[in-house]
């Protein structure tokens, strides 16, 4: 099947036929007429080869930029920029969506998880229970309030935190728990609730990377006491900036959020109490709204890609592929594999115009940020490995067939060395 027939299952005609329009798009000898691609070919006999980008945002703004374009615009003839209507109502949407009963924007993610700390209770001299595989501002977050974090492994065929090590981890000074759902996979929430509750401690999803992700059958965000959200242009659902949201079915939390992000004001030039200026542009609410009408279209174009990675992979040993586990919804925020040779791997992907990126190379007990904290190599060994094994590679919704296939076929090239 070529990628005309792979996209157009996968997304809307209309969506199609804006790409089409394009010369942008990747998949040149499925978007282009013919006679633009022999124009287009520098030699027919050796033609080089379309780069693989690992994330192509072109190819989204050129099925949608009309559409952005309209609310921008409309934000521009309200003249109101900031806690409008926009991002009123794209509250409402995103709680809806995660199945929470509020939504409040923000100005990133990274705010997002510190007023929801704040929010929960988390202060100075606190100590907060957090993966340690994970982007840094998970711990950031806790550490702008002046708390400690503590870390736990990860499991590691999911890369996200076992819960089997709270227990050895959890102190009297504990005032929280940060879950991550990692690369667009939930977290095993059943085991960590139980011991939350037992604990009387606050759970924190951090969202950032699985809106859309489910778990038994609930979405991803309707399980913590708060989730946080980013909408940091790489994400599924990515802003044209820095975005961010916490959703929550607490209503003392929600109106706690609210007053935090907007200078501790609990009615206008009246603070009861420090906050921060982290209020949600009318300008990316508006951009987050239209695409989130997209959202659903690309997730399944996402799953599907993976589905096709994953067939691939099945024949080529030596590569571990994502896994979901029952019960559980992936949304691919990223595709990642883990090999051995990972390092070598990048590098002959890159030479051959395969984009890829590791996600993350470095723990963040190892960070320099954390060194105060005294952990060594070896103290969390599944962060550890992981770290030196994983590997992302492309995966955004108008990816197709042919591009994939390339991916899988270098990849195996790399491996009869």
């Amino acid at each position: 099947m070529n990628c005309a027939g792979t996209l157009g299952e996968l997304l809307p005609e209309h969506y199609i036929r804006a790409l089409q329009k394009t010369r942008i798009a990747r998949c040149s000898r499925i978007l282009y007429p013919a006679h633009l691609k022999r124009m287009s070919t520098p030699s027919q006999s050796n033609p080089l080869p379309e780069p693989v980008p690992q994330l192509d945002l072109s190819a989204q703004y050129a099925a949608i930029g009309g559409e952005i374009r309209t609310a921008v615009e409309r934000v521009m003839a309200s003249q109101q920029f900031v806690l409008g209507r926009e991002g009123a109502a794209l509250e409402e949407e995103i709680a809806r969506l995660c199945g929470a009963a509020h939504g409040i924007g923000v100005a990133s993610g990274t705010d997002a998880l510190i007023l929801a700390l704040r929010a929960c209770g988390v202060h100075s001299g606190d100590e907060v229970l957090l993966p340690p595989f994970t982007f840094v501002a998970t711990g950031s977050a806790v550490s702008a309030l002046g708390a400690r974090p503590v870390f736990a492994d990860i499991r590691p065929d999911t890369y996200n935190i076992d819960p089997g090590e709270f227990e050895r981890r959890v102190t009297p000074r504990t005032r929280a728990i940060v879950v991550v759902h990692l690369y667009g996979l939930a977290a095993d929430m059943d085991p960590i609730l139980v011991f939350a509750k037992a604990r009387k401690l606050p759970v924190i999803e951090d969202n950032a990377q699985a809106i859309g992700a489910s778990y038994k059958g609930r979405r991803t965000g309707s399980f913590g006491d708060v989730a946080c959200l980013s909408f940091y242009p790489t994400k599924n659902l990515g802003a044209y900036g820095d975005a961010g949201m916490v959703v929550t079915n607490s209503a003392e939390l929600a109106a706690r959020i609210r007053t935090l992000r907007n200078h501790g004001q609990t009615a206008k030039y009246r603070s009861s109490e420090p906050g921060w200026n982290s209020r949600l542009d009318e300008i990316q609410a508006a951009i987050l709204r239209v695409k989130l009408h997209h959202l659903s279209n690309w997730q399944r174009a996402r799953q599907s890609h993976a589905a096709e990675y994953h067939r691939l992979f099945s024949q080529i040993p030596g590569v571990m592929p994502p896994l979901t586990p029952e019960g559980f919804e992936h949304v691919y925020h990223q595709y990642t594999i883990r090999i051995e040779q990972r390092d070598a791997l990048q590098k002959f992907l890159s030479e051959r115009k395969i984009g890829s990126t590791v996600y993350y190379p470095y723990p963040l007990h190892l960070q320099p940020l954390y060194s105060a904290l005294g952990h060594q190599a070896g103290d969390f060994p599944h962060a550890e490995r992981a770290a030196q094994e994983v590997l992302s590679l492309p995966m955004y919704p108008e990816l197709c067939k042919e591009q994939i296939a390339r991916v899988v076929d270098t990849i195996a090239e790399f491996l009869k060395y």
